[in-house]
């Protein structure tokens, strides 16, 4: 271990156990405001600390790498996405990247079925129509949406997301289908039972549902764009608890206004927290604010994940979370 405590900047507040124990170990500036951090902020923290903990609110770009001091060699993320790091940019200058996968998978599941609910059975209108008071009673015809049970899912990406969605939906009756880069192992694929289908836009043509759940690459950037959309029944569904640039925001609000598609649930954005104004004007959406991780015990358990990269770092050991450009 070093003699000098390594000095460390965390750019928005985290749970208090995290920070208590980040205070114990290192040399600590917090950022009690929780206000994000400026460019002029993000300079300054990358010129001065060993190391910077940020969180996918900071834009780590080359331009802000090229400002960092000598004594920057590790980006501890606070999150298992990179893209907003400029990883390669990184490695060149020496300094290392950790992320916290595998933590949350199962809390972003819970939201992917929450939203699939929620836009499936127009969960988001009757709860706005007895907030307002205008429930007048029950009705036969009123608020009708459609069952879970037997509709096929078509799944985007089957990592831990993916899969545990997949176990989610095996539990309501849904048909699980799903499109990947490559096969999954065949013991995996019959736990899920899933079918995999080679073609993206076969498999979306044939599905009631729509899940999304791969990374932000160059290759995935608007990979559900306005052909693929048109390729879908107007009675599917799309949610996306994955990355914003994923689907191209405008062609999914066209398809929504024009009733080409049944409905959607979104936890991510194309443009970060600023969701298209007429998406958001519309009934058959269900909008959430990128909360598919926040639960206490993810919170905690990301906390715990930098901690230890930090720590490891510090002892003179590879970061058990180290991101390398070839993972990506």
């Amino acid at each position: 271990m070093s003699a000098k405590k390594l000095s460390v900047v965390v750019t928005r507040r985290l749970p208090e156990p995290v920070e208590t124990r980040l205070t114990e170990l290192f040399d600590v500036q917090l950022n009690e405001s929780d206000t994000p951090f400026s460019r002029e902020q993000l300079v300054q923290a990358v010129k001065t600390a060993d190391v910077l903990v940020p969180t996918l609110n900071d834009k780590i770009d080359a331009r802000l790498l090229a400002q960092a001091g000598e004594n920057l060699k590790l980006i501890a993320n606070y999150g298992s996405g990179v893209d907003h790091i400029d990883v390669q940019t990184a490695r060149q200058r020496g300094i290392l990247v950790s992320n916290t996968p595998g933590v949350s998978s199962d809390d972003t599941a819970d939201i992917t079925m929450a939203l699939m609910m929620a836009a499936m059975r127009r969960v988001r209108e009757g709860s706005i129509h007895m907030q307002q008071g205008e429930w007048s009673g029950w009705s036969p015809t009123a608020f009708l949406g459609t069952r879970l049970a037997g509709k096929r899912l078509g799944i985007l990406g089957m990592g831990q997301v993916g899969s545990a969605v997949a176990r989610r939906a095996n539990a309501f009756g849904m048909q699980v289908h799903y499109h990947n880069r490559k096969k999954v192992h065949p013991d995996t694929e019959a736990a899920l039972n899933a079918t995999y289908w080679e073609s993206l836009d076969q498999m979306l043509a044939r599905m009631d549902v729509v899940s999304i759940h791969c990374p932000a690459t160059p290759s995935t950037f608007h990979l559900l764009n306005a052909r693929r959309i048109k390729l879908m029944k107007p009675s599917a569904y799309v949610v996306n608890t994955s990355r914003g640039e994923v689907v191209d925001e405008n062609a999914l609000t066209r398809a929504l206004r024009n009733k080409e598609l049944a409905g959607a649930g979104l936890d991510v954005f194309e443009h970060g927290s600023e969701a298209n104004p007429r998406l958001r004007k519309l009934d058959n959406v269900m909008l959430l604010p990128h909360m598919a991780s926040a639960t206490l015990e993810s919170r905690l358990e990301m906390g715990e994940k930098v901690i230890i990269n930090i720590k490891t770092f510090d002892d003179g050991h590879r970061p058990p979370d180290q991101v390398v450009p070839a993972m990506l």
